[in-house]
């Protein structure tokens, strides 16, 4: 007797399970659409019967965009024949989206829709010219849907997240040719276009994996309405009504918002990586800091670009830098450790002993290539990493011991030297094409940096080239950290002054570098005389560039009160402070808020109103009001020492305000005298904090 194999059973009744399937199709073509379509299909098939087994030899050097699309490309210069054809950014350099499977599918799915429209408009101009030609009766006939084509459309501009060339401000369709009652307004502006769906729906039984029992049904749904009767008093166009102004709205919306340079950073990383391409070998412990960082950290570094250019810092330079630069790794580990203690409220020599041993190894990394007097890039990207991250990161009452931002910055300003960058971004002979990020974000640190000193910044000079220069003004100030270049630069004049101002310089002359300094200030005001508003368009998505604007406003008038700051005299309570401290709170309400907002963007201007607030003013329930927004987010990085700093100044302030009149007990006697002024960097001496507040 034969013996059944072991998995004979599992088989047996894996063969009696009835399986149940039900497909849906979907067609939009008409029936004589799909005649035409069926017969072109058997000619092209017996005038090439052997088309599926022909071979092409696939090009390694075409073009990225018919690499996507799988089609043949001629590599034609500058652009290729298939790509000028369709309107599509031809890119024989490997683009960002390239490495990233979910950007590479929505770039793919949005060329098909370029495609779509190009073919429609092709087909509607083809369909209108030869009506104008037709008889009067037929000129009455409506637009089916493989000729109708909704000319707002084509008439949008590029939106400011797109990466596509495609001309969207194509001349329209001629339509003055069609008399009024021609054509009804509701079929030409309704808020979709005319259309037949065909729906099939097929179910089928299968048992044993045989097909059995089918059925197939069919509905037709169509959109097309009745056209009035002749004789009909059709209105005029423009249209009144309120989807009308929502269109023309959102037209005027989209034709005002500027297109983004995606590639303005040089990042000095070679091509970009997605985060699943990062081969890093890790311990089980550090694994785990590695992914913090890369889910908590990541994300909260650099939210004014992060909201321009999605994803290009962490594929562009973050995590290219964690695979070949070992002081950067060392460098993010330990901020991640730090960001985790602090986030999760963990106390303990091991949370620690991780954030101290990344630190202590971030710091050998970069003595011994400074030493070696090699790979100065690298140095530099660490360094920065050092010094920035911490505005990111950790806490105010944070006790581990650490070398001062601005010993780090030393190192980096000679490292800055070394690459030559401040002649290669001022140089007037060779304009830039693309920022060097570092020089950027050098630039953030030294300007703000040197107002937390009361010192000049180190590169004030190129600062000032910049600022004169008629050809090459932008350092990328405005894309990094959202304040407009030229507000920068002019911040960085004040800082030169309040150093000369230490220096002894006389009453008179200070004077006069303040009115020459403010109506500086005033000069980035022409032409952006608008009111600020929420940065957000008519469908609820934010809008980078009126949230630069408002950002730039923010820091434009926290320049004014530092300026004000440096007056012989100058008081708080005084009338023209407490409008800009006013002011400014009203364009602070115009950014978002919230865990997902930008305060944290705005450590600095932050700093510079709050500490001169006087009691009663609204900035200060208005940063209450920010703070409890920001939750647990308050209490980290530069914001919640920010935070700490202010209510320090504002309780030294009142103490100081007591002791000057302690035997008034009067309290309207208290409120007629003007409070105490304490300058904030007097209390972080007091405090013994060496902070950097950007």
């Amino acid at each position: 007797m034969s013996t059944l194999p072991p998995n004979h059973h599992g088989d047996l009744m894996k063969s009696s399970q009835v399986n149940m399937a039900t497909t849906t199709t979907t067609t939009t073509t008409t029936t004589t659409t799909k005649a035409k379509a069926a017969s072109k299909a058997q000619a092209s098939a017996a005038a090439n019967p052997k088309q599926k087994t022909q071979m092409h030899r696939r090009s390694r050097t075409g073009c990225y965009t018919c690499r996507l699309r799988r089609k043949k490309c001629d590599e034609g210069s500058p652009m290729c024949t298939a790509c000028k054809h369709l309107g599509l950014v031809c890119e024989y350099k490997r683009p960002m989206w390239w490495s990233n499977n979910d950007a590479r599918r929505k770039h793919k799915d949005d060329i098909k829709m370029i495609i779509k429209r190009k073919k429609l408009s092709e087909k509607s101009t083809h369909s209108i010219q030869t009506s104008v030609n037709s008889p009067p009766g037929l000129s009455h006939s409506l637009p089916t849907s493989a000729t109708f084509s909704d000319p707002f459309d084509r008439t949008r501009s590029q939106s400011i997240d797109s990466q596509f060339a495609f001309n969207f401000n194509s001349p329209q369709s001629d339509f003055s040719s069609f008399s009024a009652p021609q054509m009804h307004p509701d079929f030409l502006f309704a808020p979709y276009s005319p259309y037949e769906i065909d729906v099939k729906t097929e179910r089928q039984m299968f048992i044993n994996d045989i097909p059995t029992l089918r059925e197939s049904t069919t509905a037709t749904f169509s959109t097309y309405q009745t056209p009035p009767p002749p004789g009909t008093v059709l209105p005029q166009f423009p249209l009144e009504g309120e989807w009308t102004e929502q269109v023309y709205t959102e037209r005027r919306e989209s034709l005002a918002e500027e297109t983004l340079n995606v590639n303005f950073f040089d990042f000095a990383q070679g091509p970009s990586v997605s985060s699943r391409q990062v081969a890093i070998e890790l311990d089980e412990g550090d694994q785990r800091l590695f992914d913090h960082f890369i889910s908590s950290v990541l994300p909260t570094i650099f939210p004014i670009l992060e909201s321009n250019q999605h994803g290009s810092i962490s594929s562009d330079l973050i995590l290219p830098a964690l695979e070949s630069n070992k002081g950067y790794l060392h460098c993010c580990l330990s901020i991640a450790a730090q960001h985790y203690k602090a986030a999760m409220g963990l106390e303990g020599e091991e949370i620690d002993g991780d954030i101290m041993r990344h630190r202590y190894a971030t710091i050998s990394a970069l003595c011994e290539a400074l030493a070696r007097d090699e790979d100065h890039q690298q140095i530099l990207e660490a360094a920065l990493g050092l010094i920035f991250f911490q505005c990111g990161v950790g806490r105010f009452d944070d006790t581990l011991p650490d070398i001062p931002w601005h010993q780090h910055f030393q190192a980096a300003i000679s490292l800055v030297q070394k690459l030559d960058l401040p002649r290669i971004v001022s140089d007037p002979n060779e304009p830039l094409t693309q920022a060097p990020f570092n020089m950027t974000l050098t630039a953030w640190i030294d300007i703000l940096g040197a107002t937390m000193l009361g010192r000049a910044p180190a590169f004030a000079h190129t600062y000032r080239e910049k600022h004169l220069s008629p050809t090459n003004p932008s350092l990328g100030l405005r894309e990094l950290m959202g304040c407009e270049d030229r507000v920068m630069y002019l911040i960085s004049e004040i800082a030169c002054l309040e150093a000369l101002k230490k220096d002894g310089m006389d009453d008179i002359t200070l004077c006069q570098h303040v009115h020459v300094l403010g109506d500086q200030i005033g000069l980035t005001e022409m032409g952006d005389e608008s009111i600020p508003v929420l940065p957000f368009n008519a469908n609820g998505t934010l809008s980078p560039k009126q949230l630069s604007k408002n950002i730039t406003a923010a820091f434009r008038l926290a320049a004014r009160i530092y300026l004000c700051s440096l007056v012989p005299g100058f008081h708080p309570s005084q009338a023209s402070c407490v409008g800009l401290v006013e002011k400014l709170t009203s364009v602070l309400a115009t950014i978002p808020s919230g865990t997902a907002g930008f305060d944290r963007s705005l450590s600095w201007v932050y700093l510079v109103g709050g500490s001169v607030s006087v009691p009663g003013s609204s900035f200060r329930a208005f940063f209450e009001d920010r703070v409890a927004q920001l939750v647990d987010l308050a209490n980290f990085g530069s914001f919640g020492k920010v935070t700490c700093l202010l209510r320090e100044i504002w309780l030294q302030s009142e103490v100081i305000s007591r002791a000057s009149s302690p035997g008034s007990n009067n309290e309207e006697v208290q409120q007629q005298q003007p409070p105490a002024y304490i300058h904030w960097r007097d209390v972080m001496q007091m405090k013994g904090w060496d902070y950097l507040l950007i």
